[in-house]
């Protein structure tokens, strides 16, 4: 099924404010950051597996945050050039 930029965003946005999602994130980048900061310096694969984990979760939220304004952008252009 192939939505519409708008729907995306809408479905998106939700996502970004949904209560058990944020706190999802909210609690696996605290708890990758608590793993982080009680490894030992010699734990090199540990923090870089770590650090790859902060950095996906990072991705997902910016993914969708990017999906939210593309279609913010879509429906401006929409207004302003129904005919384009």
């Amino acid at each position: 099924m192939i939505l519409d930029q708008e729907t995306r965003a809408r479905q998106a946005n939700d996502l970004l404010n949904n209560e058990l999602l944020v706190e999802a994130f909210d609690t696996l980048r605290q708890e990758l950051l608590e793993r982080w900061e009680n490894s030992s310096s010699n734990e090199s694969e540990a923090r870089e597996s770590i650090w790859l984990g902060l950095q996906l979760l990072e991705r997902v939220r910016r993914h969708l945050e990017s999906i939210v304004t593309t279609g913010e952008m879509a429906k401006l252009r929409e207004k302003s050039s129904p005919f384009i």
